[in-house]
């Protein structure tokens, strides 16, 4: 890899500061981030509401769990910025071998659990190992932050449920006086309580595309920052900047 190529500075970071990082990269490319992301989002969503005949609950159950195979997307065109490249969806369609189908099966199921997903998703995408190798390097890479990554999940967990909830309660703020429904209705069936359903899923989808790209973006940075506290990028980015070949 040529640390050189980088379009960022690379330095040594706190793990705050590397979160930081992650989301003025995340806002620096929104515009690909989200043109990429959103139609990729939009399918899942789809998908998820055709299985709102089978129980009301499983469209946000589903969107929940699809959320690492997303994330595989934001995370291309982040890396590809990190070198100051630019990736529309054509780039996207056209590497979806690796960036839709690979691991497919491991990141809809056990992946999905993971507690620093984040953190640990660039070295299940992007360096291409496998077996012991890779169990090696996740640890390595997760030695003595796991913490730092927890704190970033945590964080952005809270953000998307207090997003949730907010959006969710503009049903009650903004209803016209004496339309507002009460909350009995909200656990009631039949056509009401389907309404719920379909505002608290909406709810979740427009909180999901706003946050989930500065998720990734925090934990893509910590991920660097990580590197370059172990092999010293940011030292061979300057002599290579200071002596070019």
């Amino acid at each position: 890899m040529r640390v050189d190529a980088f379009a960022i500075r690379l330095r040594t970071r706190n793990s705050n500061e590397a979160a930081d990082l992650g989301l003025r990269l995340c806002q620096a490319t929104a515009g690909p981030v989200y043109r990429c992301y959103l139609p990729v989002l939009a399918v899942i969503v789809v998908l998820g509401t055709a299985l709102s005949g089978i129980a009301v609950w499983l469209p946000s159950f589903f969107i929940w769990m699809a959320k690492p195979w997303m994330d595989r997307t934001i995370l291309f065109v982040l890396s590809r910025a990190a070198f100051g490249q630019t990736t529309s969806p054509r780039d996207v369609w056209l590497t979806q071998r690796q960036v839709w189908w690979a691991q497919f099966f491991r990141t809809w199921t056990w992946r999905r659990l993971s507690p620093w997903r984040s953190y640990t998703q660039p070295v299940y995408q992007l360096e291409g190992l496998r077996g012991s190798q890779l169990r090696k390097r996740l640890s390595l890479i997760r030695s003595g932050k796991t913490a730092a990554a927890l704190g970033v999940t945590c964080v952005f967990s809270c953000v998307e449920t207090s997003f949730t909830i907010g959006l969710f309660s503009l049903i009650f703020w903004l209803a016209p006086k004496g339309f507002a429904p009460d909350w009995q209705s909200l656990f009631a069936g039949g056509n009401l309580g389907t309404g719920f359903n379909l505002a608290t899923t909406t709810a979740y989808v427009t909180a999901l595309a706003f946050v989930e790209p500065f998720f990734v973006a925090a934990g893509f940075a910590m991920y660097l920052n990580r590197r370059v506290q172990m092999e010293a990028w940011d030292i061979e980015q300057e002599f290579r900047r200071a002596f070019p070949q």
